[in-house]
């Protein structure tokens, strides 16, 4: 007995010691800022297939191999190769006016020449047949693919300064006039894709959105649906300035140059690190992050700080705790926008992994502190992450809000590829930062949205979770819980299952 006491105080005494050294190193010696540069500034945005895709990928190779930690680039599939080049959008009629605006990612090029044309909106037609015979009119012109926005200001700046009538007013009028263009567009019998390729066969000179992310000069940054002439995305204020003399018929006129390259069918990878186990190298603690990115910023909040959060985690442990138990593993995967192929591809390649996974954390939903953790259905999980959550400092520990069973997700991110494979894997869920408007996939996430505490804190509490599962003498429980009636089927819910990845993607 006295030796058992004696082992419980000195494992204790170790779990203390290692956990300071943890947050030691995590705030004298951060490595944050200067991997974020690295990644955002230098690197660039991660579109899949793109040249910057691969340079990230070798870049992370490379920083694991400085610190002493195994990495490899481990190739999942191939993609359309796609480089962006400049985006120069000038009005030039009625007035001379540089817009703001840019290609979307996969936009055919205007092969070094400015195109110059005039605006047309495509009108509110009865039906198919109308919109087709009115089709011939868009060649030689720019089609207008957007609605004007009614209000350039996002709500929480109505609600703050409009009165409740002008505010309740300005809401029925944009809701209306949603409702009519979205009747407009199924007026003609075409989703948006073939609505561009429609206007693409009938000569138009390319197709002009506006993809307002509801905040104060943020648009979110897709992909072109046109293969022979551009697509160009024009902020909010731009866009109305051009549609409102459209409609006036003031003819305006717009000059783009946008320059792209097509390179091929080129091959996309995982970044996989890992820190060997000395007693369980079979059994694998998983830190995850989706290393791609939307090409309108630089994605620093999807995914750069999840990409970080989890090198900086594996960098304090190569320093503090050198001979994990079990292996330690860092996955940065490929095309996580376009359906989590990169993870999906992983689990389908590696059910030798899969099988004696301890847990999964991922992180993916942009720079603020973690402050929810859910089960995922894992019945046991409260267990486990309850254990290993007690050994964080408390000023971390106390943000988090934790949902057990909780329901297993079906996507998002990637820790959904593990769950849908029974493994239980976790999404280290962040606070607001406005996500959603100011930085998800829009031409504003860039290095200056990251709050580096904040990120600092994810670090510190994912090294040290990672720390204590690898030490943890149980396995991890995978009994998964019965999941609820479904409400809308009110049949019983099911457990989502295990989806096969796009590995040749971007082509029609």
């Amino acid at each position: 007995m006295a030796l058992l006491i004696t082992g419980n105080v000195s494992y204790a005494q170790t779990k203390k010691q290692t956990i300071d050294l943890i947050v030691k190193e995590a705030t004298e010696n951060s490595q944050l800022e200067k991997l974020a540069h690295e990644l955002l500034d230098m690197v660039g945005p991660r579109l899949v297939g793109s040249p910057q895709m691969k340079q990230a990928n070798d870049w992370a190779v490379a920083k694991y191999t400085s610190w002493g930690i195994p990495a490899k680039n481990e190739q999942w599939g191939e993609w359309r190769g796609w480089e962006r080049g400049i985006s120069h959008i000038d009005m030039v009629y009625p007035r001379v006016k540089s817009l703001e605006g840019m290609q979307l990612a996969w936009s055919p090029s205007t092969k070094g020449k400015s195109v110059v044309g005039e605006m047309i909106i495509y009108p509110d037609l009865p039906d198919s047949v109308s919109f087709k015979t009115w089709l011939p009119n868009v060649k030689g012109k720019f089609v207008m693919f957007s609605m004007n926005q009614p209000t350039g200001r996002p709500d929480y700046n109505w609600q703050e300064f409009a009165t409740p009538e002008s505010f309740e007013k300005m809401k029925t009028a944009r809701t209306a006039q949603t409702n009519a263009w979205r009747s407009r567009i199924s007026k003609t019998g075409l989703n948006l894709k073939a609505l561009a390729l429609a206007f693409e066969s009938a000569g138009a000179l390319g197709v002009v959105t506006s993809n307002w992310s509801a905040g104060f000069g943020v648009n979110k940054i897709f992909g072109a649906n046109t293969t022979k002439i551009p697509s160009i995305d024009i902020s909010l204020e731009d866009y109305g300035l051009l549609y409102r003399l459209t409609e006036s018929g003031s003819k305006p006129k717009i000059s783009v140059n946008v320059g792209s390259k097509e390179l091929g069918m080129v091959p996309t990878f995982n970044t996989i690190a890992e820190i060997k186990g000395s007693e369980k190298p079979n059994e694998y603690v998983i830190l995850s992050a989706h290393f791609d990115s939307w090409d309108g910023g630089t994605g620093a909040t999807d995914n750069g700080t999840g990409t970080i959060t989890m090198m900086e985690a594996i960098r304090i442990l190569k320093k503090i705790y050198p001979n994990p138990k079990r292996t330690i593993l860092v996955g940065h995967w490929g095309s996580e926008e376009q359906g989590l192929n990169g993870s999906r591809a992983f689990v389908e390649d590696h059910p030798e992994i899969v099988k004696n996974i301890q847990v999964v954390f991922n992180q993916d939903n942009g720079t603020g502190r973690v402050v929810n953790l859910s089960g995922q259905g894992f019945l046991n999980s409260y267990a486990y992450l309850g254990k290993w959550l007690s050994a964080v400092p408390e000023d971390i520990r106390k943000q988090i809000a934790t949902t057990f069973p909780g329901t297993p997700g079906g996507g998002g991110s990637d820790f959904a590829s593990f769950v849908a494979a029974g493994a239980p894997a976790f999404s280290l869920s962040s606070n607001s930062w406005s996500y959603g408007t100011y930085t998800w996939h829009t031409n504003r996430d860039t290095y200056d949205k990251i709050v580096f505490d904040d990120v600092r804190s994810n670090a510190i509490l994912t090294a040290i979770l990672a720390y204590m599962a690898s030490e943890d003498p149980q396995t991890t429980s995978k009994e998964k819980s019965i999941l609820p009636i479904n409400p809308r089927t009110g049949e019983p819910g099911v457990w989502p299952p295990q989806v096969k990845p796009t590995r040749k993607g971007g082509v029609n």
